[in-house]
């Protein structure tokens, strides 16, 4: 699955990857918040999954001085681009979310934070993806994610319109994101919280760890 599911990726981002921040700045809403309360410790590690072009890595360098930076992808396409933005200001790998060796990829076996923005819609088996992230983080580690809501609070026509336009790009909303969320931090002994934003249209959340 994860090989159909990074070739699924390279063929849409392919082209895609060359106009991708011009145009997802228009409605990938909450990622700049998602940074700007990140709060990485001095000299801490961020890890990116589903990194994509490097805009977000790029952004949490420059916002959070002396942060160590990492970002993983399925799209080798995409990380064309994410080694061009980054250079060597973060350490980059190709691998599937809902499995991968951190001291392989990255050589380090916690992270201070792991972001999540907008991929969770994107990985077909997401709930894995999160349970393979959760034991990453260190001691006061925290789970930072935003992504498609269920946009209840908007019109109805509106709302079908989007969630058809966005499975175009293979993108679904997961219904059952908060329950699944809830259940993994009762397990992994984390403190959620959360808030939708723009009436329903994206939600964020953060998982911390004591």
């Amino acid at each position: 699955m994860s090989d159909q599911h990074g070739a699924l990726m390279d063929r849409i981002y392919r082209g895609q990857r060359h106009i991708y921040d011009a145009t997802r700045k228009y409605y990938l809403f909450g990622r700049d918040r998602l940074i700007a309360g990140l709060a990485v410790p001095e000299g801490g590690s961020v890890l990116e999954v589903g990194c994509g072009t490097g805009r977000n890595l790029a952004l949490i360098g420059r916002r959070w001085k002396g942060a160590r930076l990492a970002g993983l992808d399925i799209s080798a396409e995409m990380l064309v681009s994410a080694r061009a933005k980054l250079g060597a200001r973060a350490v980059l790998a190709l691998g599937d979310a809902t499995g991968f060796d951190p001291v392989a990829l990255f050589g380090r076996a916690r992270f201070d934070r792991i972001v999540f923005s907008y991929t969770l819609s994107m990985i077909p088996d997401w709930q894995a993806a999160l349970a393979q992230a959760a034991p990453l983080l260190a001691v006061g580690g925290s789970i930072h994610l935003v992504d498609f809501g269920m946009m209840a609070g908007l019109p109805g026509p509106v709302r079908r319109a989007l969630r058809a336009w966005l499975a175009l790009f293979h993108v679904a909303p997961r219904a059952d994101l908060v329950p699944v969320l809830q259940g993994l931090a009762a397990r992994q002994g984390l403190r959620l919280t959360r808030r939708d934003g723009l009436g329903g249209y994206y939600i964020a959340a953060t998982l911390t760890r004591a």
